[in-house]
């Protein structure tokens, strides 16, 4: 089974989109240090202080991440594992063949079960109309190659 990749982005971004920001990021960054160095020296340093230094840095460090490409959701399938990044935030999660207990797919959105009796959803939602089918296909093609119990549903959870 060759691999498939399929990004979970209603829209690609092109390198200019990811360059500013790039560039964004640093500058909210800076922006963020230098108000807290300027504002800290003054008597009244209070939580809107703190709050707008935090926003600053967590918008930046999101910036920063996005101009680098690492917050794109995606599901990849290998031949012998899944991986998928759900969230933009967060690391990406594999699944290998020998984890999955069984697959259910319904019409927008998948759930693998896992041998230690988790589950983890991938919801697809209404924007990805075009993307679905192929990705649900190729989840079904690597349940039947590994023999994974799989489960075609028409109804939500």
């Amino acid at each position: 089974m060759e691999k498939h990749y399929f990004s979970l982005e209603p829209v690609e971004s092109n390198r200019l989109t990811r360059i500013f920001q790039l560039i964004f990021g640093i500058v909210c960054f800076i922006v963020a240090i230098f108000w807290l160095v300027y504002n800290i020296r003054s008597l009244k340093s209070d939580t809107t202080l703190w709050i707008t230094v935090i926003f600053l840095i967590g918008f930046s460090f999101y910036q920063i991440n996005a101009g680098l490409g690492k917050a794109t959701r995606f599901i990849e399938i290998n031949r012998d594992k899944i991986r998928m990044k759900r969230n933009s935030l967060f690391p990406a999660r594999e699944i290998r063949a020998s984890e999955i207990e069984k697959i259910e797919i319904f019409p927008l959105n998948l759930v693998f079960f896992i041998r230690d009796g988790s589950s983890v959803f991938l919801r697809f939602g209404t924007s990805l109309t075009d993307k679905i089918e192929p990705i649900k296909n190729a989840v079904a093609n690597f349940a039947a190659a590994h023999n994974i119990n799989k489960e075609i549903k028409s109804e939500e959870p």
